[in-house]
């Protein structure tokens, strides 16, 4: 990045959407924010005077939190709506809803969804900026960017290292998101789950599709691994909980297939003890919890670039 770049986007709906040069500026601008977490008094006034509204139709705690903490921290007027009491529990449709919230004159609409594509409609019917928090199956570009910032954070860089993603690809919009951005700059990333629960078009994504759990994380930079989505699925794709621990589920001695150095992530929440192991997410190696903290971070940055701010950082 250099100097006095212009962050071309008034939306932030994915991934797929951003280039090599957008990610790296959205994470050096996050970092840039990460000191004021750090203050004794967390709060500037860099957005004072806009609105920010969290529109939640699934559960989230880690996202809509951070969200929350993101804008509060710049000073901005936010405001949390849930699905269990909304409208929506009386009938009324989401266009309805992001409508009657745009007559309101909202500066950012925050949206997670079940359905993929419902932040891209929204951008039909609300001025307001739209970030996605989570849409169906299809992305989830802030935890992608927070992953991102955090790998780099530890490595020093993006460009060659081997990321390992390990269990309900399919379901997963973090997965699609990480294998996008991670591709993007440079990364190689391979992925290993059941065979119900890897897509078929992992490939045009950029993705290595491993046939065993040791291919995935032999020397691999960070291994990454995911809870399986059983709300997402309508008929159950694996025999049973137990069997996907022995065979997917990341132990210690898997990640001794690992560099000595790697990071173990997730994206929370975790099922401990089906697909990562409690010693292995409270071990030496896991930055999780780095994760969470550089979620405001990256928020931060991207409630900041939506508004149409372009900080000089070189």
């Amino acid at each position: 990045m250099t100097t006095g770049y212009f962050f071309p986007h008034r939306h932030i709906l994915g991934i797929d959407h951003l280039s090599a040069d957008d990610i790296h500026h959205i994470l050096t601008t996050a970092k840039s924010f990460k000191e004021i977490s750090s203050r004794p008094i967390k709060k500037v006034p860099t957005l004072r005077g806009n609105t920010i509204i969290n529109l939640f139709f699934e559960p989230s705690t880690r996202t809509r939190l951070s969200f929350e903490v993101a804008a509060k921290r710049m000073s901005a007027d936010t405001f949390s709506i849930a699905a269990a009491t909304s409208s929506a529990t009386k009938g009324e449709t989401l266009i309805d809803t992001a409508r009657n919230i745009a007559a309101m004159n909202p500066d950012t609409l925050i949206i997670r969804h079940a359905f993929s594509g419902a932040p891209h409609m929204l951008t039909r019917y609300v001025d307001a900026a739209i970030i996605n928090a989570g849409d169906g199956t299809h992305e989830h570009p802030s935890q992608g960017l927070l992953d991102m910032l955090t790998v780099h954070e530890h490595k020093g860089r993006l460009d060659g290292l081997k990321i390992a993603i390990i269990g309900d690809i399919l379901h997963s919009r973090v997965a699609h998101s990480d294998i996008l951005g991670f591709t993007k700059m440079g990364s190689g990333v391979f992925v290993y789950g059941p065979g119900t629960l890897i897509p078929r078009d992992l490939d045009r994504l950029g993705a290595t599709v491993c046939s065993n759990l040791e291919d995935a994380v032999a020397d691999a930079d960070v291994v990454m691994t995911l809870r399986i989505q059983k709300e997402r699925q309508n008929d159950p794709l694996l025999p049973s909980l137990r069997e996907y621990a022995q065979r997917f589920g990341v132990t210690r001695d898997v990640v001794a297939l690992a560099r000595p150095d790697a990071l173990v992530m997730h994206p929370g929440p975790i099922n401990r003890g089906i697909e990562l192991m409690p010693d292995v997410a409270d071990g030496s190696q896991s930055v999780i919890l780095d994760q969470v903290t550089n979620g405001v971070a990256v928020r931060m940055a991207l409630l900041y670039l939506v508004m149409g701010n372009t900080p000089a950082t070189g």
